[in-house]
């Protein structure tokens, strides 16, 4: 009943956008997914009727599943537009056959870390083109443990919403830490979580970068060193290796050859050809 009441208030506002986006004249559906890109440990995955199978790096995941990581474990899921898996393959400039001047633009992508001992329920993928803009919708349920965020700027009718047991958080362009009973921590960007208490009516709080928030004490703190370091480093996993197509500088110096030229005593070729300047 409380998690029906945070959702009535939270999604009110967003409602009316997105519905607006939806039924825009120019507008093409594709489908959302998320692509394991890497894990330690052991994951399994379920598709429904409590049949789970185990989960590899490679595997797409789409909405109405629920993953569940191993203890000692985690899993890297990257969530791309248009129903097509990302490929976690590192592009060399060798190995595309690119020359010295070429250079390479990684895509940020939306990146979540489920950690040991957790569970993440896929709720809703999807993507909408307006003709205008792209509208994403990206609902996540994490039933117990934590994960790490890292998700890219959006639309303002788009949604990244991590739900856990009594509340539910709004995700807009943050890296973030969340743990299913209530601690956030950001560092870029602005996390909004509304829940509701054990008494009293619903709230919510605006958790800004550099702070950790604990729903159950009401408590805003700076986030401690250990737990910062941490999140410095899962930031760099929004440059997943998919690259742009490859911009290069060819040389365009003209050079003019001449005939190959005999010396007149021996007849012999000099071996080579001459550049004339």
């Amino acid at each position: 009943m409380k998690q029906i009441r945070i959702l009535a208030t939270w999604l009110a506002a967003s409602a009316v956008a997105f519905a607006m986006a939806a039924n825009a004249t120019a507008q093409s559906s594709k489908e959302r997914v998320g692509t394991v890109t890497k894990m330690k440990g052991a994951a399994r995955v379920s598709t429904g009727n409590n049949i789970w199978r185990p989960l590899k790096v490679g595997d797409v995941v789409k909405g109405g599943n629920v993953i569940q990581s191993a203890g000692s474990s985690y899993v890297d899921i990257v969530f791309s537009d248009g129903g097509a898996a990302v490929t976690p393959t590192v592009v060399t400039p060798a190995r595309a056959g690119l020359g010295a001047g070429s250079s390479r633009t990684a895509l940020r992508q939306d990146v979540v870390r489920l950690s040991a001992d957790s569970v993440l329920a896929i709720d809703k993928l999807s993507s909408v083109e307006t003709g205008a803009d792209k509208v994403t919708e990206t609902e996540l349920d994490l039933r117990s443990g934590k994960i790490f965020g890292d998700v890219k700027k959006q639309s303002a009718a788009s949604r990244f919403e991590v739900k856990i047991p009594n509340g539910v958080a709004g995700i807009r362009g943050t890296t973030f830490a969340m743990s299913a009973d209530g601690v956030v921590s950001v560092l870029t960007g602005i996390v909004t979580i509304a829940w509701t208490p054990e008494s009293g009516p619903a709230q919510t709080k605006d958790v800004p970068k550099g702070f950790r928030f604990d729903i159950r004490t009401g408590v805003m703190s700076k986030i401690p060193d250990a737990e910062m370091t941490e999140l410095e480093a899962l930031a760099a996993l929004g440059l997943i290796p998919v690259y742009t197509t490859a911009e290069y500088t060819v040389d365009r110096t003209i050079y003019y050859v001449s005939p190959k030229i005999q010396t007149a005593s021996t007849g012999v070729g000099n071996g080579g050809y001459g550049y004339n300047k």
